[in-house]
């Protein structure tokens, strides 16, 4: 479900919720590969079943986060920034269209008109740039989900007391 909180709706603020949750994530990778790592080194060549059943689901895990990741994104990119990208290059070319047109006034009142007409353009512009921003934003959040999850919860589970070895 997406967020539906004002703060969603302002770019710099998706963007630095992606950046904090990619610090999360890469915090609680690198504690989870220490582990796993640390776990493999102790048993070398002899792994325990416990190590086998983490190291399946270590790759069923990444397989499953990533084709979900890959998932969102395809979704996201078909149902939204198409759409966006196109408005906003054509919006651009109403604005130089405008600016030029203003350029080439020939009375104070042809300018204020056209000056104007460009002012409008130009706020569209920034206007629909500051949505592609945000749905792009949004694209790497829910790109950022699946993944984010595993990690943390990871990093939870195998940062608890293992049970001894038989």
């Amino acid at each position: 479900m997406p967020n539906t909180s004002p703060r969603f709706f302002n770019p710099l603020m998706i963007w630095t919720d992606v950046a904090l949750k990619t610090s999360e994530m890469l915090v609680s990778s690198g504690s989870v590969i220490q582990m796993r790592t640390s776990r493999m080194a102790e048993h070398g060549l002899r792994p325990s079943p416990s190590d086998m059943r983490e190291i399946h689901l270590m790759s069923e895990e990444k397989l499953a986060a990533v084709t979900e990741s890959g998932a969102a994104i395809a979704n996201q990119l078909h149902t939204i920034n198409y759409a966006l990208v196109n408005r906003a290059v054509q919006q651009w070319f109403q604005s130089h269209l405008a600016l030029w047109s203003l350029a080439t006034s020939f009375t104070p009142a042809q300018a204020i008109t056209r000056g104007q007409v460009f002012l409008d353009a130009s706020t569209r512009v920034a206007n629909t740039w500051s949505q592609l921003s945000s749905a792009s934003a949004r694209i790497a959040q829910r790109a950022l989900k699946p993944i984010h999850a595993k990690a943390t919860s990871n990093a939870r589970r195998l940062s608890l007391p293992q049970p001894a070895a038989a």
